[in-house]
């Protein structure tokens, strides 16, 4: 992690502004604090991706929320596409007083410099593909600018800086650790497969349980526990080994596998302090 702050602290002098990517399912959770300590004044944008596996109405908090707190933000999925048109725009809007200084002082033209930052598994590589599209033609070196450095044009006069932004989650508590596996974003293999299922059902109960019985066609019960739940979904999927028992293991990969991709449903697995 000190490695990837020194590189963000180094490139941050070289861009006008930061485009942050967290995952809208758990805003809070996937935002790294480090980040803002780095960014300080610097203008940046918050991008909630993966909205479209998100709740709506949630997603619609979030952005009350940081924007209440001054902080320009929007919803993307760049998996799709949605509203990653729009990601430019904002920017330029952000930067709005400061082009306008640079074209009292001859600069019109001057290209908009960005990066991107985020913890892994965020969707940041898929935004950066889709704001380049084909347009990976590196910009020439030039005074000030550390050579090696990649820049992509962009659209609307953007230049990207191709460089490593991305930070280790931190851990601010337990449910912070456990958003972060149920989402991917940090490895399976920190904690067993199945346990971490049961804890995710439990959450998911929490929530109503509603994407577990429309999407597996179970019935729970308020006596069931978070692991005859498990258990329903691998009988209700056939997922049986020899004896007739059920394999809760490959059950538990189906499960978290179908959360991370959407198909268990649009679920905000963290909503905003009222």
């Amino acid at each position: 992690m000190a490695k990837t702050r020194r590189l963000i602290s180094e490139n941050l002098k070289l861009v006008d502004a930061v485009i942050e990517v967290a995952d809208a399912r758990i805003p809070s959770s996937s935002r790294n604090p480090e980040i803002s300590k780095l960014l300080g004044s610097k203008p940046r944008i918050l991008l909630l991706n993966k909205c479209d596996t998100a709740d709506d109405a949630v997603t619609s908090r979030w952005l009350d929320f940081y924007r209440s707190r001054g902080l320009a933000a929007a919803a993307t999925d760049c998996k799709s596409g949605k509203n990653v048109g729009r990601v430019l725009p904002l920017v330029k809007g952000l930067l709005s007083e400061e082009i306008k200084r640079w074209e009292q002082k001859g600069m019109t033209g001057r290209p908009i410099r960005i990066m991107t930052v985020g913890i892994p598994n965020v969707g940041k590589s898929a935004l950066i593909n889709r704001l380049a599209g084909s347009k990976h033609a590196k910009v020439e070196d030039r005074p000030g600018v550390t050579r090696g450095k990649q820049w992509i044009k962009l659209d609307l006069g953007f230049e990207l800086l191709d460089t490593p932004g991305v930070l280790a989650p931190k851990f601010e508590d337990q449910d912070t650790a456990l958003s972060l596996a149920f989402t991917g974003a940090i490895k399976d293999d920190i904690l067993d497969t199945e346990t971490l299922a049961v804890i995710f059902i439990k959450k998911l109960r929490e929530l109503g349980g509603e994407p577990l019985k429309a999407r597996y066609g179970i019935d729970i019960s308020d006596e069931m526990t978070d692991g005859e739940v498990l258990e329903a979904i691998g009988r209700r999927r056939g997922f049986l080994v020899s004896g007739g028992e059920i394999n809760t293991e490959r059950t538990a990969l189906i499960l978290l596998d179908e959360f991370r991709s959407g198909k268990l449903g649009r679920i905000s697995l963290e909503a905003p302090e009222v």
